[in-house]
């Protein structure tokens, strides 16, 4: 092989960056002590909307028809509960803002004991307020039907950059309406409590608008949330678990105790209200202030001067925990206005349309597992996420054990290499769905030594290898084999990135390596190369290196190449691709420390993608030692010591034989996969200078095409053969 080198970029220490989300302007006084982030913007939404005329006139109505409803208590008495269908929306970019479906179910479960009055906690209200904590009898289901009658499990869930880009809720809500893996439509308000969950909106953790029949029945009548104060578990906590219940409380009608403004705090506040009779005068607080007393000017209905009631849903409190009855008497009539769409939602039709009403069944099996890639002998524990009902589950696991398991959430463990399916079949009691995921499991071979080097000169495809692994999550362009060039022999890794959209990203990821042979005084350098134009000067994405001490449980970064230092060149054609060895850039990474020193060495390169150009990748190779600009390999191992290979007869049906020629003597490993890349034969052979002739039965195998790879430390060859 030809060696070059054009840019040598070496280096010692880890580099961060993060992608960006959009700049807003923090207010601190509209936040709760020691947050970042602005607890609410509903009524700074609100104060937008009313400088509208026409929304001004058509808000006018709907709260006529609500001031009557509230004049009329014998029209939303008690006893009654109302159930709403409620939709959680997320919108994300395959991070943390992705939220699992335990995580949903947690806020939903928090909104109806809040709702419900069945927090423990509200038996500890301050003394002023003992005895006021009031059951506002409204439930929440997750809608199971969606608007085309689909069944689904009540959440949906788009891939866009726009979860971090908040400027404006309509157009994240458009994006969701547009690319939901449920249902692209609209999702309509007067049918569907809609909760938008993302990264980002707009400089606050939660907001909605009041009710009004200018939105009545647009799926922009909802509520905004922050992932990570939903619920109280996943990204959430306990403290963030209450964000929800105070949003509701504001989609219900109901103000903040200090009135319709999002400034605790200020002393002018005192002369506003929230008219609610029993919520005390107050400013507002940001923390837990038990004994606040901010106003004087309290109402007729106390005859005294009481304190605040901080532990209120509707303030900041990080103690909230009750609402009052003259609150649920607000909430409940909000319920009862047609105009604003409240009324048809608890409908019997309405809730039977959603599939909210209680009837269950079971339409879809499904599952995950805490991890697909494993090392042999590792175990995975595999969650069962079918839904709506589901009494009886099956499961198949093709190379594990057990290999079959009526278990709901099993454990399996998987001894050898290779790609494996499992399939689930779910049962209600009365009817069944299945479930299979193909090549699902992918367990890692046993590790190859150092010196490595992959140039993909053996490989006719790159999908399905058990020792290469490609993570494409937006199902789009992902790496693939360029068979046409390479740095240094004819072939190369390709990511067809050209004006892909920011955020997406793709990964590839290695097989294990074994580094415990290199004491821990010594070092190791991780060599590749690359070539790559951005296609205009102000393009920025990012390539970053990844390494792993442990079978890839966990990633640490050791290298990030963004914007001009990836590339300071630039090219608007969309089939740009390295046509000279100028074109390459060379990179060693000399901060392979000793922690990673270890047996189940991997590595992975991600690329971030913002709208840009083409990316190619080829020559990886780890070593001892320090940097070289030449490929390294094993002394006297290189793999032109190996030559005359032969397989015959082919195709064959009973051995096959292989015939090969070797500068000198050395072990030579021999491994015969099937077309994914399973390991079916594994042999160790020392091999002699000369000729050599290797005899492997064959006769077990299925009628179809394999491959012998011949090993020699860690240069690998790759053959082709039949079995009749």
């Amino acid at each position: 092989m030809k060696c070059f080198t054009n840019l040598i970029i070496i280096l010692s220490t880890s580099v961060f960056f993060c992608f960006g989300q959009k700049q807003t302007t923090f207010d601190p006084s509209n936040a709760r002590l020691g947050e970042s982030i602005e607890y609410c913007h509903t009524h700074k939404k609100m104060t937008a909307l009313l400088n509208d005329p026409a929304y001004r006139q058509s808000k006018e109505i709907s709260d006529q028809e609500f001031q009557e409803k509230l004049n009329k208590p014998e029209g939303y008495q008690k006893g009654v509960v109302y159930t709403i269908p409620v939709v959680f929306h997320v919108l994300h970019m395959n991070g943390i803002e992705n939220i699992s479906h335990d995580q949903i179910l947690d806020a939903v479960a928090i909104l109806n004991r809040d709702y419900r009055l069945q927090n423990a906690d509200a038996n500890n209200v301050e003394a002023s307020f003992q005895g006021m904590p009031s059951d506002v009898e409204v439930e929440f289901a997750l809608a199971t039907k969606a608007p085309n009658g689909n069944c689904f499990n009540g959440v949906t869930r788009t891939i866009s950059p726009m979860s971090y880009d908040g400027s404006d809720g309509s157009a994240q809500v458009n994006t969701i309406r547009n690319n939901n893996d449920v249902y692209q439509g609209s999702w309509k308000g007067n049918k569907y409590l809609n909760i938008f969950v993302c990264g980002e909106i707009g400089g606050a953790a939660g907001y909605t608008t009041k009710p009004s029949n200018w939105s009545s029945q647009s799926m922009a009548n909802g509520i905004w949330i922050l992932h990570d104060y939903v619920g109280s578990m996943g990204t959430s906590s306990t403290g963030r678990s209450r964000t929800l219940t105070h949003e509701v409380g504001h989609w219900l009608n109901l103000d903040h105790p200090w009135g319709g403004n999002n400034n605790p705090g200020n002393a002018s506040s005192c002369s506003t209200d929230d008219n609610v009779d029993d919520t005390p005068d107050c400013i507002g607080v940001t923390a837990c202030l038990l004994n606040n007393n901010s106003c004087s000017t309290d109402n007729a209905y106390w005859g005294f001067d009481i304190k605040d009631n901080v532990e209120n849903y509707m303030d900041y409190s990080y103690c909230s925990k009750m609402f009052t009855a003259g609150q649920v008497s607000r909430m409940r009539a909000a319920l009862q206005v047609s105009s604003t769409g409240r009324a048809n939602l608890w409908q019997a039709a309405n809730l039977t349309e959603t599939g909210a009403d209680g009837n269950l069944s079971l339409c879809n099996a499904d599952f995950s597992a805490d991890q697909t890639t494993i090392c042999e002998g590792d175990s995975i524990s595999f969650t069962d996420q079918s839904y709506n009902s589901v009494n009886g589950w099956t499961w198949t696991f093709t190379g594990g054990t057990p290999s079959s398991s009526t278990s709901q959430n099993p454990v399996v463990s998987y001894s050898q290499a290779g790609l494996y399916t499992v399939t689930l079949t779910a049962t209600d009691g009365g009817n069944s769905q299945t479930e299979t995921k193909t090549q699902f499991i992918r367990v890692l071979p046993s590790a190859t030594t150092i010196p490595y080097h992959e140039g993909f000169e053996a490989y006719s495809s790159i999908s399905n290898l058990s020792h290469w692994e490609i993570y494409n999550p937006n199902n789009n362009n992902g790496f693939e084999l360029e068979s046409s060039f390479g740095h240094s022999g004819s072939k190369c890794v390709r990511l067809d990135n050209y004006g892909e959209d920011a955020g997406n990203y793709d990964e590839l990821s290695s097989g294990n390596i074994d580094l415990s042979v290199v004491p821990s005084s010594g070092s190791v350098t991780l060599s590749f190369r690359y070539a790559y134009r951005k296609k205009t000067s102000a393009t920025y994405e990012y390539l970053k290196v990844f390494i792993s001490p442990d079978c890839g449980e966990s990633w640490v970064q050791r290298k990030t190449l963004g914007g001009s230092s990836l590339s300071s060149l630039t090219s608007n054609n969309p089939n740009w691709a390295p046509s000279s060895q100028n074109d390459w850039t060379t990179v060693h990474m000399i901060n392979v420390t000793s922690n990673y020193f270890t047996s189940n060495f991997r590595m992975k390169f991600k690329f971030e993608s913002n709208e840009g150009n083409n990316f190619y990748l080829d020559d990886i190779n780890l070593y001892e030692g320090a940097p070289s600009n030449t490929i390294v390999v094993g002394l006297n191992e290189n793999m032109e010591s190996i030559n005359n290979v032969s397989l015959f007869p082919n195709p064959t049906d009973s051995e096959i034989n292989i015939s090969f020629n070797l500068a000198q003597t050395a072990k030579v490993k021999v491994e015969l996969t099937d077309l994914q890349g399973k390991i079916i034969q594994n042999s160790l052979i020392h091999a002699n200078e000369g000729g050599n002739l290797i005899i492997l039965p064959v006769e077990s195998l299925s009628s179809g095409t394999y491959f012998a790879v011949l090993n020699l430390n860690g240069q690998k060859s790759t053959y082709k053969f039949v079995v009749k």
